[in-house]
C-alpha cells in the first residue's frame, strides 16, 4: 500500500476539513492511501510572508518524520517546498505549482481567484520564476481571510471574482488560490461552465500520477 501525505501548514482544521473533503475518491483502495494532516504549530492561515518563513522548517520537520511515498504541502503559497525537495527522497508537491500545471492542460490562459492583493504579488513573483507569466489572464482578490475563505458565506464573492476573471480577463480556466476554498469547486464550476481547479485535487492528482507510473 502506497501513502501520500497532504499536510495542511496552518493550524485550522477546518481547511484541512475542506481539503479531505475535496480528496475524496482520489485513493485507490489496497493500493494508495491518502491521509490529511494539520500542523498545529502554524498559523490560523498563512497569510504573509513572515507565515511563509515560520512554517516552512517545522513543516519540512514534520514530513521527515513521517514517512509516505508521496508528500502535498496543501499551501496556495508553497511554503517550504524547495527545502522540503532537498531534503526528502520521496516526491514533494506544492499545490500551487501542481494547479498552474493542470490549468495549462486545460485551457490558454488561466485566472486565479486570490485571497487579498498581497497575495497577489506573492503569486506572481512564483508565477515569474516558474515561466507561466505568459499563460496568466489575472488574478483577482476577494479581500478574505483563510478562515473565511472555507465558509459558505464566501461562496458568493469567490464566483463573482471567478465570472469577472472568465468575461473581463478572458480566463478560460479558474484557479482557486487557498487550500481552503477547496470545498466550493464543484458549485463554481457548475455556476461557470468553464474547469475550475482545486490546488489541493491537482498536486494529489499529480502525486497519483508519480506513484502509479513506478
Amino acid at each position: 500500500m502506497s501513502l501520500i501525505r497532504v499536510l495542511n501548514p496552518n493550524s485550522n482544521t477546518s481547511v484541512t476539513d475542506a481539503i479531505a473533503a475535496g480528496l475524496k475518491g482520489f485513493e485507490i483502495p489496497g493500493r494508495v492511501d491518502i491521509q490529511c494532516e494539520t500542523q498545529e504549530t502554524g498559523p490560523l492561515g498563512i497569510e504573509t510572508e513572515r507565515h511563509i518563513a515560520e512554517v516552512a522548517v517545522p513543516l519540512v520537520d514534520r514530513l521527515k518524520a513521517r514517512q509516505a511515498d508521496a508528500y502535498v504541502i496543501a499551501c496556495y503559497s508553497d511554503p517550504g517546498l524547495a527545502l522540503a525537495r532537498a531534503e526528502l527522497d520521496a516526491p514533494v508537491f506544492g499545490v500551487m505549482e501542481s494547479a498552474v500545471m493542470m490549468a495549462c492542460t486545460r485551457g490558454a490562459r488561466f485566472g486565479v481567484v486570490a485571497l487579498s492583493e498581497p497575495a497577489i504579488k506573492r503569486h506572481l513573483r512564483a508565477l515569474s520564476g516558474m515561466g507561466m507569466l505568459n499563460r496568466l489572464a489575472a488574478e483577482r482578490a476577494v479581500g478574505v481571510s483563510v478562515a473565511e475563505s472555507a465558509g459558505a458565506e464566501a461562496l458568493h464573492n469567490l464566483t463573482q471574482a471567478a465570472r469577472d476573471l472568465r468575461d473581463q480577463d478572458g480566463a478560460d480556466v479558474v484557479i482557486l488560490g487557498c487550500a481552503g476554498m477547496a470545498r466550493h469547486r464543484g458549485a463554481m464550476e457548475a455556476e461557470l461552465g468553464i474547469p475550475v481547479i482545486d490546488p489541493s485535487q491537482a498536486a494529489v492528482a499529480t502525486a497519483l500520477a508519480a506513484i502509479l507510473s513506478k
